[in-house]
Order: C-alpha cells, then sequence, then structure tokens
C-alpha cells in the first residue's frame, strides 16, 4: 500500500511515497507497518509507552480517519505528523 508522508517524516523515510504492507485493513495497521519499516519515524508517530501521538492526523481518501478507520486496498492514504515548536 502507498502512503504518503508529510513533515519530519519524510527524512525518516527517505521519501514522500513510502509502499508499507499492513497486516489488516486499518488506520493502525498501516501505522504499525510505517513503524516497521522506517524505524526512524516512530518518534514522529507514538510516544514511549507506543500510543499514537494526539497530534498526528491520518487521512483516508482525503477524508481524516482515526486508528480503528477501514483502509480498504486501493485508498489513498497520508500521514501528518506530529509538529514541534510554536
Amino acid at each position: 500500500m502507498e502512503v504518503t508522508v508529510y513533515g519530519p517524516l519524510r527524512a525518516a523515510t527517505g521519501g514522500k511515497h513510502v509502499t508499507v504492507d499492513p497486516d489488516d485493513e486499518t488506520v493502525r495497521s498501516v501505522l504499525d507497518a510505517l513503524v516497521a519499516a522506517f524505524p526512524r519515524a516512530a518518534s514522529h508517530l507514538v510516544d514511549d509507552a507506543g500510543d499514537l501521538r494526539p497530534s498526528v492526523r491520518v487521512t483516508v481518501d482525503g477524508e481524516r480517519a482515526d486508528p480503528d478507520a477501514a483502509v480498504p486496498a486501493d485508498a489513498v492514504v497520508a500521514v501528518f505528523p506530529a509538529m514541534r515548536g510554536g
């Protein structure tokens, strides 16, 4: 599945578009696969307890999606990481 990443995730993944292989068709699984494929992305997406950071945004086909939302195999997925600074 192709995922578009933004902000500092590009440096962690090496590009704007990355391919991941999630275990199932949920946002959570896509994010887990993203972290498994690109471990440097973890600090941008999850906290020390492994929970999704509150400021991380994921869209599926242009609509904001929560971690349990379905992600069809042909969906357009974008991940906007936690932003720091002010």
